[in-house]
């Protein structure tokens, strides 16, 4: 386990980064207010998945590994820009179904699976878990392993709690949202746009940096 110091210190550091808007809180607030609770959670979902295969990534010392090697970075970071362009685009073009509180644009599993996509690929985490994350870790001692998975964990549980939160305050402002057209904007051209910036920030994001 990490020293108590350590521990709050770095959940400290992690409630500061949950409340930073980002990729990841652009993306529940879009899909939680256009499609609804069930569609925001299960993005929510995806997210987590997402934020543990980087916190594991960070654990195991792999983060570095892809971090240090450009083709790999940028492999990844192309087929990520693409699929939520593709995403955004496809989205923009669809004309949105009738306008219900119970009603979504996309199904639970699509917006689960780009929510992995989303947070897989989010350079602010991965930019915590590539300078500030290793800070928390004594790499001297013997459980320095043992230290990083309790950290990604509490990471991760962390993050379920605060995106969670901000897709269910999102979800509830949707019955107001049908009194005018706003819903149907929300639905179609906020949330494809979104995913087209998304995709766009993603395309200028370079490799991060790792000490040496």
């Amino acid at each position: 386990m990490p020293e108590l110091s350590n521990l709050f210190a770095f959940i400290g550091a992690t409630i500061v980064l949950l409340l930073i808007p980002g990729p990841a809180i652009i993306y529940i607030i879009s899909r939680s207010l256009a499609d609804g609770r069930t569609v925001g959670l299960s993005a929510v979902a995806g997210l987590e998945v997402g934020d543990t295969i980087q916190a594991l990534l960070a654990a195991l010392g792999l983060s570095a590994v892809i971090a240090t090697s450009v083709e790999l970075f940028e492999v990844v970071k192309w087929a990520g820009v693409i699929y939520l362009v593709v995403s955004g685009v496809r989205t923009l073009l669809t004309q949105p179904s009738d306008l219900h509180t119970d009603a979504s644009h996309v199904t639970s599993g699509v917006a689960f699976r780009q929510g992995i996509l989303v947070n897989a690929l989010n350079p602010k985490t991965a930019l915590f878990f590539l300078s500030i994350f290793p800070q928390f870790v004594d790499t001297s001692a013997d459980n320095a392993k043992v230290q990083a998975l309790v950290l990604a964990a509490i990471f991760v549980v962390l993050a379920t709690l605060f995106n969670g939160s901000y897709s269910l305050m999102a979800s509830g402002l949707r019955s107001v949202l049908l009194r005018g057209k706003s819903l149907y904007i929300m639905r179609r051209y906020v949330a494809g746009t979104a995913f087209v910036l998304l995709g766009l920030f993603s395309a200028t994001t370079s490799r991060p940096m790792t000490a040496k």
